[in-house]
């Protein structure tokens, strides 16, 4: 089985869960900079809602998806918005690939709020998420 990760962070949040899933399966973690070069099975893909939205950075990576992905697995973090889930789901969709139906989210720390978040639980949750992604 092919896995990708790759995911976009401003403040760390979202870099932390990658870290964590990366070494859960054993796969090295790229920021959305660096492309898909061949098909995947699974693509884990992290984003973090920014201004009620996720980052431009995210939308351009999935429009630029040129190979063949078997689904994606969501994964995010925010302070405010419950998930990138539902945003993730329509520009995957206007590519028509697969969003799992899985997805791992927990708060992320802006300023003073959810401070410490993701913590040392919150990474061991996406590990253990991660595991039984690949598992399945």
């Amino acid at each position: 089985m092919k896995i990708a990760i790759r995911y976009y962070s401003r403040g760390g949040n979202t870099e932390k869960l990658a870290k964590a899933i990366s070494q859960a399966v054993g796969i090295q973690a790229f920021t959305t900079d660096v492309p898909l070069s061949e098909d995947v099975d699974i693509l884990f893909l992290g984003s973090a809602v920014y201004a009620y939205g996720v980052d431009d950075n995210i939308k351009s990576f999935i429009n630029g998806i040129d190979v063949r992905v078997g689904k994606v697995v969501n994964f995010s973090t925010a302070a405010l918005i419950r998930s990138t889930y539902k945003q993730i789901g329509k520009l995957l969709a206007a590519k028509k690939i697969p969003l799992a139906e899985e997805e791992f989210y927990c708060r992320g720390a802006f300023g003073p709020m959810h401070k410490g978040h993701p913590d040392a639980a919150d990474l061991k949750k996406a590990a253990d998420f991660a595991k039984r992604i690949v598992n399945q």
